[in-house]
């Protein structure tokens, strides 16, 4: 026979498990296979009325509840790329969230100091003010934004007729290092350059130091296309998806008092 002491203990256990289970932490681990990085997320949006392409992808909740969407960004910390000026530096960061249509970022009110904490001095928008499912940050330090914490608000089915109980995905995507291409489709100087014509390198200046390594020399023959200096990229571009379930509270203390009478049954009925 189970001693209450001890089927009290169990239930303790029990619950604490099922709220641990209900409080979602998304953790999406990207740039796993990472691709050639053109701009940052956030500077999509002078382009493209959604983030998400037609063919890509960039726990569960309660109701109307605040849970993170915790986002890593891993790299060598020891690389540097190319900055505007020219010079090495560290790697800066940015990401974009794509949530279910309701979900949206919680507002400062609803967020507890430990996710203030771990949110640190970000400032997140949303890619579109008629999309406040779909946030974007960055370019932030990637030595110390490796890691972003999204705070999210999650909708009630409750009172929004349109959203139910069901899974729903979710899609990231991440940047790490800067863009070889700005907002207006020109090059910077974090990319390859080519010969825009072909013949013969007659003379060589340098405007600045640093830079993309040449590729060529004076004298040289060239051809049209040809890659006239190194590609000095280190960053790149990765996606991932999640799924996040919206759970009724009624069907956890559904749950809660199954679980209570199977522990009442073992104490009055057990051997």
């Amino acid at each position: 026979m189970i001693g209450p002491c001890k089927t009290r203990n169990t239930f303790s256990w029990i619950k604490e498990q099922i709220t641990r289970s209900i409080s979602v932490s998304l953790m999406i681990y990207i740039i796993t296979r990472t691709s050639i990085s053109n701009a940052y997320p956030i500077f999509a949006q002078q382009v493209y009325e959604n983030p998400r392409e037609a063919t890509g992808r960039s726990t569960s909740g309660t109701s109307d509840t605040v849970f993170e969407a915790v986002v890593r960004i891993p790299y060598d910390m020891q690389l540097k790329q190319v900055l505007a000026n020219g010079k090495r530096g560290a790697l800066n960061v940015g990401a974009v969230l794509i949530l279910p249509e309701g979900f949206e970022l919680a507002p400062p009110d609803r967020i507890s100091p430990e996710m203030k904490e771990k949110i640190g001095n970000l400032s997140f928008q949303n890619y579109r003010p008629d999309k406040k499912n779909i946030l974007v940050i960055g370019p932030v330090p990637g030595q110390k934004y490796s890691e972003v914490t999204f705070p999210i608000l999650s909708p009630d089915p409750t009172t929004k007729k349109d959203v139910h109980f069901l899974k729903y995905p979710i899609y990231v995507g991440g940047n790490r290092g800067r863009g070889q291409i700005y907002p207006d489709g020109s090059k910077s100087n974090n990319t390859v350059y080519n010969a825009t014509a072909p013949g013969i390198v007659s003379k060589i200046i340098r405007k600045e130091k640093g830079g993309p390594e040449l590729l060529v020399s004076e004298g040289e023959s060239i051809k049209i296309d040809q890659p006239l200096t190194s590609n000095p990229n280190v960053g790149g571009f990765g996606q991932g998806d999640a799924e996040i379930v919206l759970q009724d509270p009624l069907r956890i203390q559904g749950l809660l008092f199954f679980l209570a009478s199977v522990i009442l049954a073992q104490i009055f009925f057990g051997s």
